[in-house]
């Protein structure tokens, strides 16, 4: 198994609370990364197991007389009537690291989490492999942020070069630790059988959507806007819904961790910011899988090829925070005059700008809409230019030219 950067982060919230709930989508390798965590004998138990789901639904207490302390449970969700006796065993007994919990519906379980275990769970976010983690760099990889002191660490722990080709191959297979560690493995297969386990466990059980033909091509339709601004009616018209449900369905794909709304940067100073936040697929494979492209060769050469590049950087920017028990200030900027940067980063008071262009050869023109965050009143720190080019070059005073393989 690879070295996960979240490990560390992971162990220092179990010596530190009694319920650690690890949530992600399926097949992200919540369960094998507790389980290779774990350095005492543990209970396990999955609720995916519909004999264990009712006995943990219909009588809680016995369930943890059979699966006492301490235990990870698996898919937790689907038995939210364990939380109040959770809590129980902990205010009595008060021992760190008791319960591991995993759920593939953050926002589902959220409300009972915060009702009943408050001050006594640490929520942690686990996506697929980042690059670091594929490139056997678990240790090594950080926050990102382009300031000088991040930049000198980069450039020494990126010994390789990596080329265009590389990184679309990446994209176009994805992050989802099966089909990294298996080389042989039936990539469509894969896909095909997670978007139907997806469906008919996590959508049809949670929340009673009965027309999966419907759903599947809203999932697609949302697929081919990814590092798009948000249009709900555009896309309840592809699929013949109306808005409401497009909403919705949006916000299930939203609490499945399928994808992540990123939201403007706003400053009332400004008054001419567009609101609309862009929607990001949190899994660039799954989505190349959706929209069709058979092939990285085809990826790349294709109408997504710009979209999807944007949308593997910003996953690999919330990993870098993620894993190391951070949550990222990060936003976009775009306005009336259709001024637009990929991704700003708020960090100690400054502004980051961040562009991510499919070039090897960076100019000062990418990075002309960065001048447009003097008008925020706002401090603005380092910026960077995430491209091809193969090592780290100034590009101004305070933007430099980076390897997108650098985050």
């Amino acid at each position: 198994m690879l070295s996960r950067t979240i490990s560390s982060t992971i162990i220092s919230a179990s010596n530190s609370f009694p319920v650690l709930l690890l949530t992600g989508p399926r097949q992200v390798g919540k369960t094998t990364l507790l389980e290779n965590l774990a350095k005492t004998n543990r209970n396990y138990v999955t609720l995916d197991d519909l004999e264990q789901r009712n006995l943990a639904k219909t009588d809680p207490a016995l369930f943890l007389q059979i699966n006492p302390p301490p235990v990870t449970i698996d898919e937790v969700q689907y038995a939210p009537e364990l939380f109040s006796y959770i809590k129980i065993y902990v205010d009595k007994y008060k021992k760190s690291g008791d319960f591991w919990l995993t759920g593939s519906q953050k926002f589902h379980l959220m409300k009972g989490i915060q009702e009943t275990l408050a001050g006594r769970v640490a929520v942690i976010d686990l996506l697929g492999l980042s690059y670091a983690e594929m490139s056997n760099r678990a240790d090594q990889n950080f926050p990102f942020l382009p300031t000088a002191d991040r930049l000198k660490i980069m450039q020494r722990n990126h010994p390789e070069i990596r080329t265009l080709t590389d990184i679309y191959k990446i994209i176009w297979n994805g992050s989802f630790p099966k089909l990294f560690n298996d080389k042989n493995r039936n990539r469509d297969l894969f896909y095909k059988s997670y978007i139907r386990t997806y469906i008919e466990r996590d959508v049809k059980d949670s929340y009673q959507i009965n027309n999966d033909i419907a759903f599947y091509n809203f999932l697609r339709s949302a697929a081919a806007r990814t590092g798009q601004l948000l249009n709900y009616a555009d896309i309840a018209r592809d699929v013949n819904i109306d808005s409401k449900t497009a909403k919705a369905w949006l916000s299930i794909l939203e609490r499945s961790g399928i994808i992540k709304l990123l939201q403007p940067y706003y400053n009332n100073i400004t008054k001419r910011i567009i609101k609309t936040p862009k929607l990001y697929f949190m899994d660039t494979g799954l989505c190349a899988y959706l929209t069709a492209w058979d092939s990285f060769k085809t990826l790349e050469a294709g109408a997504l090829s710009g979209a999807i590049l944007e949308t593997y950087v910003f996953t690999e920017i919330i990993k870098s925070y993620w894993y190391n028990g951070k949550d990222p200030n990060i936003y976009f900027y775009r306005d009336d005059d259709q001024k637009e940067i990929d991704f700003i980063i708020e960090s100690n008071g400054k502004l980051h700008p961040i562009e991510v262009k499919k070039t090897a050869t960076p100019a000062l023109s990418d990075i002309r809409n960065f001048n447009v965050l003097n008008s925020l009143k706002k401090e603005i720190g380092e910026g960077a230019l995430l491209c091809f080019r193969q090592n780290i070059i100034p590009l101004s005073k305070n933007v430099t030219a980076v390897p997108i393989w650098y985050i």
